[in-house]
């Protein structure tokens, strides 16, 4: 999946599975080969390959600078 404009840390990203805690935002905290998340809900930070990222992404909801998307 590509994404104009890149993912980039700070992003706010949708899920299309919630976490155990029932969130499904994360903030992204580090984009490169993985991607780190941080979930919005509980606070709990996981690692994902890109791959992985890409197939479990649903939406991209707030862009780094403060734009929503």
């Amino acid at each position: 999946m590509l994404l104009d404009p890149p993912l980039r840390i700070g992003d706010v990203v949708q899920m299309k599975k919630p976490h155990a805690c029932g969130g499904d935002t994360w903030q992204v905290l580090h984009a490169g080969a993985d991607v780190r998340l941080k979930c919005l809900r509980c606070g709990r930070v996981v690692l994902l390959d890109r791959v992985r990222f890409s197939s479990r992404m649903k939406k991209r909801l707030v862009v780094a600078d403060g734009l929503e998307v």
